[in-house]
């Protein structure tokens, strides 16, 4: 059973840093794409990271380019995304995302708050 869990989540102030943790079981991590997505309150959710199988390439949305780092451990099945710099226009529910052969699995997310 595919099961995706993020941690790491919670408020932080503006210029801070958090890092977001998905813990993957069920699957071979290294040979999906692993890829991580917000949802921002009143808006349609982003893709902000994706990291391709193996962890040949990764790429960024633009609003985060610079800032956020998304990293996989294989051995541990585990996938980071390490966000700094951080601004109230992060602020939303982060979930991790894992696809292979056209089939995407979710986890339940987690809430990164940016406030002073």
């Amino acid at each position: 059973q595919v099961q995706l869990v993020e941690s790491g989540g919670g408020l932080v102030q503006p210029g801070g840093s958090l890092r977001l943790s998905c813990a993957a079981s069920g699957f071979t991590l290294n040979i999906y794409t692993m890829s991580w997505y917000r949802h921002p309150p009143g808006k349609e959710r982003e893709l902000v990271a994706t990291s391709t199988s193996g962890g040949g390439s990764t790429r960024y949305g633009d609003s985060v380019k610079g800032r956020f780092t998304i990293s996989r451990d294989n051995a541990k099945k585990t996938v980071y995304l390490q966000m700094n710099s951080l601004k109230p226009e992060d602020m939303a529910v982060y979930y991790c995302s894992a696809t292979q052969g056209g089939v995407s699995y979710w986890g339940q997310g987690t809430q990164v708050t940016v406030s002073s």
